[in-house]
């Protein structure tokens, strides 16, 4: 439920009902808006005397909330949240792009793609150091030799760095390394993993699941969320459809969608959502017209040579030609792009 406080609400009155609402045992999320404050709350709500609450002059009215997800809902913040890094914020006017390789393979590969991510445009950098892959031959990652050699990246390019995390292990390792914790769309409902992101105050993008509905994605953040980390960045890269023409299937109708539902910023990867490089450019196009915060982009300094996502991996000079073209799409939708 949501509790709508009238204009002329007073601090005092804030504290007035969200006392009440704690005294119950109960989760409140204060939202100030410019024309209104709302207080969100979350729990078992027979045990909150609405009718108390409703009857105080300085409510103007309790209104149900039937989505499961609470704390991921436009309803309780109205307001889009922003989510800061050290070097930029996701959520606001600013695209925000993320490139990198899939997995980290040694620390001049590394180096050479954080030098051509930068140099295009990037604000993010990002790297695979855990590598969940489908064969258990494949190339599994670097674990903590990848993290360090981020962030030595992050010293020498001002980036931001972001990596996928596998485990609760890796989320307790890889929390002092990077400024932001990935989900992986394999993992998005593993709970456990969730919950164990949310106990950190690392910034987390999480991933749509291969074939989870929007509102199974939006419950999957509230599980981060309710264990204290609101800063949430989702993740829409595809979802399994019977179409193989292409990795996964883009749902583009997700930016807008998630806009209506939620105040979480949404970017969109275009990378494994075609699974082919030739596909990244249209797809990030139409990704930033229909309204994503920002992309996460593959780049490798040699995709024939990669140990993971070779095929769906531009190069430096592919990668700025991009971000160039990009650029008159942001302008057009009176964005942002660095």
């Amino acid at each position: 439920m949501i509790i709508v406080m009238r204009h002329a609400a007073t601090k005092d009155d804030i504290q007035q009902v969200t006392s009440e609402v704690t005294k119950a045992g109960l989760m409140v999320n204060v939202s100030e808006g410019a024309e209104v404050t709302i207080i969100g709350v979350v729990g078992d709500k027979t045990k909150l005397n609405s009718d108390k609450i409703g009857s105080l002059s300085c409510v103007d009215k309790i209104v149900a909330v039937t989505e499961s997800y609470k704390l991921a809902n436009k309803k309780f913040h109205p307001e889009p949240s922003v989510v800061q890094m050290h070097n930029c914020s996701i959520g606001g006017k600013d695209l925000i792009v993320m490139a990198g390789p899939c997995a980290i393979e040694s620390k001049e590969q590394l180096f050479e793609s954080a030098d051509a991510v930068k140099n295009g445009g990037a604000m993010i950098l990002r790297g695979g150091a855990y590598k969940p892959r489908t064969s258990p031959y494949s190339f599994q990652g670097l674990e903590e030799e990848g993290l360090k050699y981020m962030q030595e990246a992050r010293a020498k390019t001002g980036l931001s760095i972001v990596c996928e995390v596998t485990s609760i292990q890796a989320v307790n390792t890889a929390a002092s390394y990077v400024d932001m914790l990935q989900i992986g769309a394999r993992n998005m409902q593993n709970f456990e993993l969730l919950k164990a992101a949310g106990k950190t105050t690392v910034p987390v993008l999480l991933k749509r699941g291969l074939c989870a509905t929007i509102e199974e994605w939006l419950n999957a953040a509230e599980y981060i969320m309710s264990e204290g980390n609101q800063n949430v960045i989702l993740c829409e890269r595809g979802i399994r459809t019977f179409e193989t023409s292409t990795r996964n299937t883009l749902d583009i109708s997700a930016i807008p969608v998630i806009k209506s539902k939620s105040h979480l910023p949404i970017i969109v990867d275009p990378s494994h959502a075609s699974g082919k490089k030739a596909y990244i450019a249209s797809l990030s196009k139409a990704a930033i017209a229909a309204g994503a915060d920002g992309l996460m982009i593959e780049v490798h300094p040699n995709p024939k040579m990669a140990l993971s996502d070779g095929p769906q991996s531009l190069n430096p000079q592919e990668f700025k030609e991009l971000m160039d073209e990009l650029r008159l799409i942001a302008a057009a939708c009176n964005r942002n792009l660095s």
